[in-house]
């Protein structure tokens, strides 16, 4: 797939924003969970990206990365979001201990960076972002890798 060129801020939050759309036409026809793994380096544009995709969403308030708590969550009328940061995170096992698998429940997103470090604890993802530092400007990858991440971005905003 051919990188997003993301020449600043507001363009990865227009990014987020996009995709959250998306994934908002696809749980207004579909009672279901959608995996996002976001995937970069520190300072990649994560959690920017997690902005602008929750403020498209309808959420005023700050998004912080939750790297200390490991999850934020965003309660909407009809569905959750679920802000995952497994930075910090020491051992797989300690997912088990918070409940990992009562967040992936029907009606909710999951946005998750560095979910390399969940060591296979994980469901199956959905939509990949990879997001990459391109001189002063960053890139975005965006890859399906389920049936339903394909649907996904197939629609229209």
């Amino acid at each position: 797939m051919k990188p997003i060129i993301l020449t600043n801020e507001h363009q990865t939050i227009l990014f987020g924003s996009k995709l959250a759309k998306q994934c908002l036409n696809y749980l207004s026809k579909h009672d279901d969970t959608i995996v996002i793994h976001l995937i970069g380096d520190l300072g990649a544009g994560k959690t920017t990206f997690s902005r602008g995709f929750l403020q498209q969403l309808g959420h005023k308030g700050n998004v912080k990365s939750p790297t200390y708590t490991l999850v934020e969550p965003y309660q909407f009328d009809d569905f959750s979001v679920y802000h995952f940061d497994l930075y910090r995170l020491c051992y797989p096992e300690e997912l088990e201990f918070m409940g990992i698998r009562e967040y992936f429940v029907s009606r909710s997103i999951c946005l998750i960076e560095w979910p390399e470090r969940a060591g296979g604890i994980l469901p199956n993802v959905d939509l990949e972002i990879h997001l990459a530092y391109l001189a002063l400007e960053r890139t975005a990858c965006v890859q399906a890798k389920s049936e339903k991440g394909q649907v996904i971005l197939n629609l229209s905003q």
